[in-house]
């Protein structure tokens, strides 16, 4: 560990925090939730030493690498209780603007080119600030409106130098502390460090902005702004300037006068385009990143973080949601369980009795419900208390779907997003299913069809002519036959030679009746030799037994 006086700063700061919050009931329920499994009625209507606005304002002033430590926590639901979860889920970045002069200056050396060159107009007030960057609206020569993303100053420097601190007492902690090791805080900031250096990459989110646009574009009511790649590098972003409202401050009388279920039910079936056949997720649409257009379309405007489903992963999450759409318990549980990791103490039975009464009380939910999201989260929970690892991209699935029950429930409260489900996953199964019997799908299969066919004929005359010579041999790998017979031919020397003793013993008793002027102890001594022996040899034979076998147990 370092000792400079910055870093000493930085681990000052992160053991403060840690210790307020370790020491406090706070983490002590969390802790008790993982140990028994449940909150008490007390448990549950108890007031914490912190409210979760002061763990919210605690992170802001730790810095932004915090920021987005409490953005990751929020898809935690076995690491904090509810409203914290809630809490943490709305944690904007807001911060003071960088001065336009530092903006100036990291366009101009980003772009190789004068601000004045590269826009025909360029605002200087931001549109709005974050903790990596800010947004200003300008204008292309060609007169086309764009907004440019520009990184803060030292922002990158700042954010490697905290999560080395992180690195390094993490470490420490799981390699002590018993409670480090069961919640893997050592995976959360892996993930934080992940998150963080993609999204210090505009060139990233660019392609991830292209990649979108192409997976959504038969959805015409859903715009992701293009990038443009001249006025873009890895620290400025140029895109397309989409006007519009946050989608949370849509007046009551807008959505009286317009009906926006139709648009409601073509934003989930994009949602589940995403995540079921394309494995590729906007992964954080909360309300703050969704603008809603002047012409009622919905506009998704920050991929700097993104998720990746594979295909086997698509796969199990098509049965996981059609089964909690159609309420079945038992199939989400066993879902569940297929794609996770079990130990010698999880408990498979528990578990699958508690999910089935979670997904049956949640049935006939709607969208002002926040069912669906919340369903996965708990279950996620569920799953910590009884020793039952799922992957990561449970807790992600189960974020992104709370935050799309948010914007559901804005635009529609009424809407069934369960029966939206069952009704997209079977009509985006079957567009999958089309897609992949196009020609080139099948090259690979004809590949290894081709050199299957061809080496059949001599693997058959291989094993037909084993076969007539009688050299034909299956090998199993089951038992070691070696090991196997030296056992039992030690079994059979030790009884071999406890029957010697036994009648050398028996001998020398017989012999202590016969006469003899050669005496040992006062008694005959050929008696007394075959005794002696006999004792000896039993001696030899129990330290063996005993030592010997203890031993080489042991070792095994």
């Amino acid at each position: 560990m370092s000792n400079t006086p910055e870093k000493i700063r930085n681990y000052y700061k992160f053991i403060r925090f840690m210790l307020k919050y370790w020491n406090s009931d706070l983490f002590r329920q969390t802790s008790s939730v993982a140990m028994n499994g449940e909150l008490s009625e007390e448990d549950k209507e108890h007031k914490f030493d912190q409210s979760p606005e002061e763990l919210v304002e605690d992170l802001k002033e730790m810095g932004p690498t915090y920021i987005k430590l409490g953005q990751l926590l929020s898809t935690r639901p076995d690491l904090l209780p509810d409203e914290y979860l809630n809490a943490l889920s709305n944690l904007q970045d807001n911060v003071s603007p960088v001065p336009f002069e530092e903006v100036k200056e990291i366009i101009e050396k980003e772009l190789g080119t004068k601000i004045s060159k590269a826009f025909n107009s360029f605002d200087e007030k931001p549109l709005a600030s974050a903790s990596i960057g800010q947004v200003h609206r300008a204008e292309l020569h060609s007169g086309k409106p764009v907004a440019v993303k520009v990184q803060r100053p030292g922002i990158a420097k700042q954010f490697m130098d905290d999560l080395e601190t992180l690195d390094e007492l993490t470490a420490l902690a799981v390699k002590h502390l018993e409670t480090a090791k069961t919640y893997a805080i050592d995976e959360v900031f892996a993930e934080l460090r992940r998150i963080l250096i993609n999204e210090l990459d505009y060139k990233k989110e660019a392609q991830n902005l292209k990649t979108l646009s192409k997976n959504l574009e038969q959805y015409d009511n859903l715009i992701i702004p293009a990038p443009v790649d001249d006025y873009s590098s890895t620290r400025v972003l140029t895109m397309e300037f989409v006007s519009g409202k946050k989608i949370t401050s849509l007046s009551p009388l807008r959505k009286m006068e317009n009906d926006f279920s139709g648009l409601v039910e073509e934003l989930v079936e994009a949602y589940l385009q995403q995540i079921i056949n394309d494995g590729f997720a906007h992964a954080d649409p909360h309300p703050g990143n969704i603008k809603f257009t002047e012409n009622n379309q919905i506009a998704l405007i920050d991929l700097g973080m993104v998720a990746r489903f594979t295909p086997q992963l698509q796969e199990n999450l098509i049965e996981l949601l059609l089964a909690i759409s159609q309420s079945n318990g038992e199939k989400t549980a066993h879902c569940l369980l297929k794609m996770s990791e079990l130990s010698e103490d999880s408990q498979k039975k528990q578990f699958s009795k508690t999910v089935s009464d979670v997904i049956m009380e949640s049935e006939n939910s709607r969208a002002k419900d926040l069912q669906t999201g919340r369903i996965l989260i708990q279950l996620n929970r569920l799953a910590l208390t009884t020793h039952i690892k799922l992957p990561v991209e449970i807790n992600i699935l189960g974020k992104i779907l709370l935050n799309l029950d948010q914007i559901v429930a804005m635009l529609d409260p009424d809407f069934d997003l369960r029966a939206a489900i069952q009704r997209n996953v079977h009509e985006i199964m079957r567009k999958k299913m089309i897609s992949e019997l196009k020609p080139e799908n099948f090259f690979s299969t004809l590949i290894e069809t081709k050199h299957f066919l061809e080496k059949m004929p001599e693997r058959m005359n291989l094993i037909s002519e084993n076969l007539a010579n009688n050299d034909f041999k299956i090998k199993i790998d089951a038992i070691d036959e070696k090991r196997v017979t030296d056992g039992f031919q030690k079994v059979a020397n030790r009884i071999t030679l406890g029957l010697i003793i036994a009648a050398m013993i028996i001998g020398a008793s017989m012999l202590m009746q016969v006469p003899s002027d050669f005496r040992i102890f006062g008694y005959p001594g050929l008696a007394m030799i075959f005794f002696l022996l006999a004792a000896a040899g039993a001696i030899v034979l129990s330290y063996v037994i005993i030592f010997r076998d203890e031993n080489l147990n042991n070792k095994d």
